[in-house]
C-alpha cells in the first residue's frame, strides 16, 4: 500500500499522518484474514518496535492475554491487505469496516492507555 493512499485516508478524516514502518509490528488477532467481519483497529502510541496498532475481527475486543500476536507490517498484505490503508492514522484513531460499511474516528481515551 502506498504512503499516498494512507495520507489520503488521513486527509479524509482530518487525521495527522504517522507512518507504520514495514519493519515494525502490529498486534493482530488470529481470526483476521479468515473472511470474518467486521475488522476493527485501534492505535495506541508507538513504543519500541511496535506501531501501536491492534487489529481484530468481531464486535467484541477480547481481554485474553493471548488474543493478539505480533505481526510485522510487511506481512500484513498477505494476511489482510484491506487494513493497510488505515495504518497512517496516528495514535488515538480507530476504524471498523466490513464489505459495505466503514467508520473511522478519534478516541482520545486511547492516548491515556499505558
Amino acid at each position: 500500500m502506498s504512503e499516498a493512499i494512507q495520507r489520503a485516508m488521513c486527509r479524509k478524516y482530518g487525521a495527522a499522518y504517522l507512518a507504520s514502518p514495514r519493519d515494525m509490528k502490529i498486534g493482530i488477532s488470529g481470526n483476521v484474514g479468515t473472511g470474518l467481519w467486521p475488522i476493527n483497529g485501534l492505535r495506541h502510541t508507538p513504543e519500541g518496535c511496535t506501531t501501536g496498532w491492534y487489529v481484530w475481527v468481531g464486535q467484541e475486543l477480547s481481554t485474553a492475554c493471548d488474543f493478539f500476536s505480533p505481526l510485522h507490517v510487511s506481512h500484513l498484505r498477505a494476511r489482510c491487505p484491506e487494513v493497510e490503508k488505515y495504518l497512517g492514522l496516528g495514535p488515538g484513531w480507530r476504524f471498523i469496516f466490513d464489505e459495505t460499511y466503514e467508520d473511522v474516528w478519534f478516541d482520545e481515551l486511547l492516548l491515556s492507555v499505558s
